[in-house]
């Protein structure tokens, strides 16, 4: 059974990895950025633009803002959600916002949008709950969308197929399908791409249109660009009705006129040039004009028409405005005694003043006034308002903050402060004021660039650690770093360049052009750095080092002839030098009976002698044996061959060991024949110490000799004591012999005798303790067993204790009885 759940356990692990390497597959963020998927990469954006590009004639460029959000589509990690700050993978659902274009997993706007609304609609009271359908925003371009917008399927870009299916050869989350959604701004026509994200490039319909000013001929053009200018003067007469528009063909209405005149103001009274797209002006001046009464003159400033009647004829009315007056226009209007009773500025009470000009004084009443709070009152003046010291400690919406505002009304600002929380990219901090729920994402967006510079992607700030750097296409602009003037063409990239592979071509000392390719830079394997600890240890990868090395020998054929010049061969020209062809030489010797025997060699040509075939110096002589008689005691044969004369002494060196067989000597024959006892003593000795050793141990010390060694070791070693204390150094033959020995100083016996009478006091001390232990536990038990026997007998006595009744009954029994008898 125990067997059989391991299967099991282990089949359920494998089912989950193979499910884990098939979602890696099919997943946007693969790191499989091979050649073989930049091609497919290509061909997928090609078939993506086949439509447009035939409408246009070829013509992308207006395609620059489509083909980078596919391409961000394609690259490994470009997706971003920003809610989550997670890539977004082939097989996952998504929504794209129609504002920014921006793609969020469907799980993280879904619940976006949730929160979004919760934390709107949470300071709502319950009457207000639901009344209002408020909205909730993008997390990127705050696109405010409704509550019954919030996405609740998967969709593809077009919004045509739900839950589109994973096609390798489709862009991520793409029906395949045309788009046909509405070009913005509208045009009548439809976008003719396959279904993509990002906006819809501009139109490219053609049709037939005229400029702005209408002079010219309506020419074909692109529906997106199909306002257009002749450049011709636009001859439209300007708002002044004098001149006409100069500029060229243009849109929209035409400037004011820019030129320059003389113009009266409203009155007349003042001439000065101005722009002729602004005639009405007004001088500075009073009117003056005499009004119809005859007593008083116009006060209104440069006016048109006429300037009216005076204003203080008809009736007029006193300061408080109760009573009417009807006076000529050069008498003042009196007051008319009564009481004002105009509403003060605090609007509560009224002036009791008489009539009188001028505005009305404040009001001075003492009234009993409540702070705006409410939570303190105060007599004091009707027109002072009265703010207690009180802070509100309400808390604010952000539900962090308290309101701390002196006599707050209840009404409390939103919190001024700074909400400061870290944003998910851990590079800035929120900006927006303090609030509840998650901060939105960061705005800000990061350049991820090539090693060149001249390659960029935009990702979401806090991505730039994890995406790759794109593929950069340039080519590869650095220096080369081997001998070359120029390095082999690559795109650019990361890290050092790759090896250089073009050929060496360097001059070698033979004066060829190496042909390897070049090995400026080689790597080269490192061995013996580490020296393992043991078996257990596991092997480390091999250490590679980058290195020049040098040329290989040159192997151009060169035609060089043999040594004895029996042939003519080809020869590598590192090695094209005169050799040996291994034949014998054949050249007639000295002797005129025999030929050098030699491999081929090089003879010397003499001047003397020109025969080619005679031996020369370099030839060996004759080698055949000297049959005369040798000295006697020489056990060697002539050494000469073939000569003529006595032979000579024997010289040829002996190999013989010496005394102590370690060393081989070379002893001339004649020496070794011709000595003594002594002197073959002294020739066979190498001159050594003698290796052997001696009964004692130690090494022989005298010179390499024969026979056996001397028995006085003159060796010193160290004798002691017998506590160790006295030590000193004598000969070995000494103490091998028994002549010496070191006894114990008076010093070393009062030592060892304290040490003894120390042991023996602390095995007393021991035993003495051991002793009172004991009596302690024996006196111990025999309370406990006295304690015991106590209770015992206390028991046994309660049992067998009598009344006072049984104890003396009889005594009392036996005189009653006798009394009883005696009266009977």
């Amino acid at each position: 059974l125990s067997s059989l759940k391991k299967f099991d356990e282990i089949k359920k692990a494998n089912q989950a990895a193979v499910k884990k390497l098939v979602e890696d597959q099919l997943s946007s963020s693969s790191e499989d950025d091979d050649e073989d998927a930049e091609v497919k990469q290509g061909k997928i954006l090609d078939k993506t633009f086949t439509i447009y590009t035939s409408q246009t004639d070829g013509d992308a460029s207006e395609l620059e803002r489509t083909r980078q959000y596919m391409n961000e589509a394609f690259q490994s990690g470009a997706m971003t959600c920003l809610i989550c700050i997670a890539s977004v993978k082939r097989n996952q659902a998504v929504w794209s916002c129609c504002g920014c274009f921006c793609i969020f997993h469907l799980v993280c706007i879904q619940k976006w949008a949730k929160d979004s609304l919760f934390l709107v609609s949470s300071p709502l009271t319950d009457d207000d709950f639901g009344k209002k359908d408020y909205p909730w925003p993008c997390p990127k371009c705050r696109f405010e969308y409704k509550r019954s917008e919030t996405p609740s399927r998967y969709y593809c870009y077009c919004g045509k197929v739900e839950n589109p299916a994973v096609d390798p050869w489709l862009v991520p989350h793409s029906c395949g399908q045309i788009c046909e959604r509405e070009f913005k701004p509208s045009c009548g026509h439809k976008c003719l791409l396959l279904c993509h994200p990002g906006p819809c490039p501009p139109c490219p319909k053609m049709v037939t249109t005229s400029c702005h000013c209408k002079k010219a001929k309506p020419v074909p053009r692109r529906c997106s660009a199909k306002e257009w200018s002749c450049r011709l003067p636009c001859g439209r007469t300007l708002l002044c009705g004098q001149h006409a528009c100069e500029n060229s063909c243009h849109a929209g209405d035409c400037q004011p006129c820019p030129r320059v005149s003389k113009q009266r103001c409203i009155c007349g009274r003042q001439t000065a040039e101005r722009l002729c797209a602004s005639p009405q002006w007004q001088c500075d001046q009073v009117c003056g004009k005499r009004l119809p009464c005859g007593n008083h003159t116009c006060e209104q400033v440069c006016h048109a028409g006429p300037c009216g009647d005076c204003p203080r004829s008809g009736k007029r009315s006193c300061p408080c405005g109760k009573t009417k007056f009807t006076l000529p226009c050069t008498e003042d209007v009196p007051t008319c005694g009564d009481s004002c009773d105009k509403v003060l500025e605090c609007g509560i009470h009224k002036c009791s003043q008489r009539c009188h000009r001028g505005p009305c004084e404040i009001c001075r009443q003492e009234v009993e006034k409540q702070c705006r709070c409410g939570k303190h009152t105060k007599r004091m003046p009707c027109h002072k308002p009265y703010l207690c010291e009180t802070k509100c400690t309400k808390i604010r919406d952000c539900q962090k903050h308290q309101c701390r505002r002196k006599c707050c009304s209840g009404n409390c600002p939103p919190c001024d402060q700074v909400c400061g929380r870290t944003l998910g990219c851990r590079n800035h901090k929120c900006p927006s004021g303090c609030h509840r729920g998650s901060c939105n994402p960061c705005p800000e967006t990061v350049d991820v660039k090539c090693n060149c510079g001249k390659t960029v992607i935009k990702v979401p700030c806090g991505r730039e650690r994890t995406i790759r750097p794109p593929k950069c296409k340039q080519l590869c602009s650095r220096p080369p770093t081997c001998h070359h003037s120029t390095q082999e063409k690559h795109y650019c990239h990361f890290g050092r360049c790759p090896p250089c592979r073009q050929p060496c071509q360097k001059t070698l000392t033979c004066g060829h052009l190496c042909p390897v390719s070049c090995h400026d830079e080689a790597l080269v394997k490192q061995t013996g750095l580490h020296q393992s600890a043991g078996p257990w240890e596991q092997p480390s990868e091999p250490a590679f080092i980058q290195t020049a090395l040098p040329c290989p020998p040159c192997e151009v054929p060169i035609p060089v002839e043999c040594l004895g010049q029996h042939e003519v061969s080809p020869l590598p020209c590192h090695s094209a030098n005169p050799y040996s062809c291994k034949r014998f030489c054949g050249r007639l010797l000295d002797c005129q009976n025999h030929t050098c025997m030699k491999e081929c060699h090089h003879v010397t040509k003499l001047n003397s002698s020109g025969d080619g075939k005679k031996a020369g110096p370099e030839c060996s002589q004759c080698e055949e044996e000297c049959t005369k008689p040798r000295p006697s005691g020489c056990p060697h044969r002539c050494v000469l061959p073939c000569h003529p004369g006595d032979c000579p002494s024997c010289h040829q060196m002996l190999k013989i060991k010496c005394h102590c067989k370690l060393s081989v000597l070379y002893v001339e024959c004649l020496k070794l024949t011709c000595a003594d006892v002594k002197e073959k003593e002294l020739l066979i000795s190498c001159k050594n110490q003698c290796p052997k050793e001696l009964p004692c141990g130690h090494r022989c010390k005298e010179i390499c000799h024969s026979g056996s060694c001397p028995l006085n070791c003159s060796q010193k070693v160290k004798l002691r004591c017998l506590c160790k204390r006295l030590k000193k150094e004598v000969p070995c033959s000494k103490l091998q012999e028994g002549q010496v020995s070191l006894e114990c100083d008076a010093l070393c016996k009062e030592m060892k005798r304290k040490a003894y009478e120390i042991k023996e006091a602390e095995a007393k001390a021991a035993l003495e303790e051991e002793k009172r232990r004991q009596q302690a536990e024996l006196e111990a038990f025999e309370n406990r067993l006295k304690g015991r026997r106590k209770n015992k007998r206390r028991k046994d006595e309660a049992e067998v204790e009598q009344s006072s009744w049984q104890k003396y009954k009889n005594l009392i029994m036996l005189p009653v009885f006798g009394v009883a008898v005696v009266m009977v």
